[in-house]
């Protein structure tokens, strides 16, 4: 039975460390994904003989990096989220995304706050007093630590 009463309240927001180490390992793990479609794109287009895809996938300038780079991001951060509420470094940093309520946010939520990743000083706005980005605040999404946050939610 979900409880109405609960609110999300500041002692259990994700710290500014664990915020800045979740944008770094995931940062790491979507150029990790980034290469390994290229590499295999290439790797086949070589295989099968189509050398110009291949030499065009070596050739991409930074324009069609950088939107490969924001196909993936938003890719990785659509489907973990939505489907875990939480993104690969934050199983490591033991953190998770809720809504003010303490929910799983919908899947709308998640493309509101995937989306908003990329305004271009997004990833700065979480330094702040209270460690909320402008992705959590457009989407009205917290990232809580996890084993406090089921602690005080099963008390309430």
């Amino acid at each position: 039975m979900e409880n109405k009463n609960f609110v999300v309240t500041d002692d259990l927001l994700a710290s500014h460390s664990q915020r800045f180490l979740n944008f770094i390992i995931d940062l790491i793990i979507q150029y990790i994904i980034l290469l390994s479609i290229g590499t295999i794109i290439v790797l086949i287009a070589d295989i099968i003989g189509n050398y110009e895809l291949s030499e065009n996938i070596k050739r991409m300038n930074i324009i069609e990096q950088s939107l490969f780079g924001i196909i993936i991001g938003l890719f990785y951060y659509i489907m973990t989220e939505a489907y875990f509420s939480r993104s690969i470094a934050k199983y490591f940093t033991k953190t998770i995304v809720v809504t003010k309520e303490g929910t799983k946010p919908d899947s709308k939520t998640i493309f509101i706050r995937s989306f908003c990743r990329l305004i271009p000083i997004d990833a700065f706005t979480f330094l702040g007093t209270v460690p909320r980005g402008w992705h959590d605040k457009i989407s009205g999404t917290y990232v809580v630590k996890k084993h406090p946050f089921v602690e005080k939610k099963g008390l309430v």
